[in-house]
């Protein structure tokens, strides 16, 4: 089975998937890693900033690693902002029936109340370089990323009142 994490800056998808990692002994592979890995190594011209740019040069890499994992019968957590919404179209049915998906999206109303926390626990799991994040940003990734997993019809975690990764963990049909 693979388990695709996916949401906007911050909500804490690395995080849980270290705690899924922990509890389920299932590998986990962050996309910002191989993003990294690829720009440090110089095999791109593109930065961290490359945002939609960096999902389309990473989709098909991951979108292989993917299809390897489930041939070869193995269990896989990849998570990372750069999953397009559409990601659906490029798996045959066998390969649909072994992928789970799921968006962690923070509601306005949580974000407005819990932007100081949120930039916080911005470098919990990853050290970031620098942490720029602002709340107008914030708005609006998670605004996006609701309308498109409404548009694509897929499963999100709306984060409302309160955020735990236990909680969050449980959700995830494992």
């Amino acid at each position: 089975m693979i388990f695709l994490l996916s949401g906007a800056s911050h909500t804490g998808k690395t995080t849980i998937a270290q705690k899924l990692m922990e509890e389920t002994n299932i590998s986990f592979l962050s996309i910002d890693h191989l993003k990294m890995g690829l720009i440090r190594s110089g095999y791109t011209s593109l930065t961290p900033e490359d945002d939609q740019s960096l999902t389309t040069y990473l989709w098909p890499v991951i979108k292989g690693i993917i299809k390897t994992a489930i041939e070869n019968h193995q269990n896989l957590i990849i998570e990372g902002c750069y999953i397009p919404f559409d990601w659906k179209k490029d798996f045959e049915p066998c390969y649909l029936a072994e992928i789970r998906y799921y968006c962690i999206i923070f509601s306005s109303s949580y974000i407005r109340k819990n932007f100081e926390k949120i930039q916080k626990y911005a470098c919990v799991s990853e050290q970031r370089i620098e942490n720029a994040f602002c709340i107008a940003e914030a708005l609006e990734q998670n605004r996006h990323n609701f309308i498109q997993c409404k548009k694509y019809h897929l499963p999100y975690i709306l984060i409302h009142k309160t955020y735990s990764i236990k909680d969050i963990v449980e959700t995830i049909q494992l």
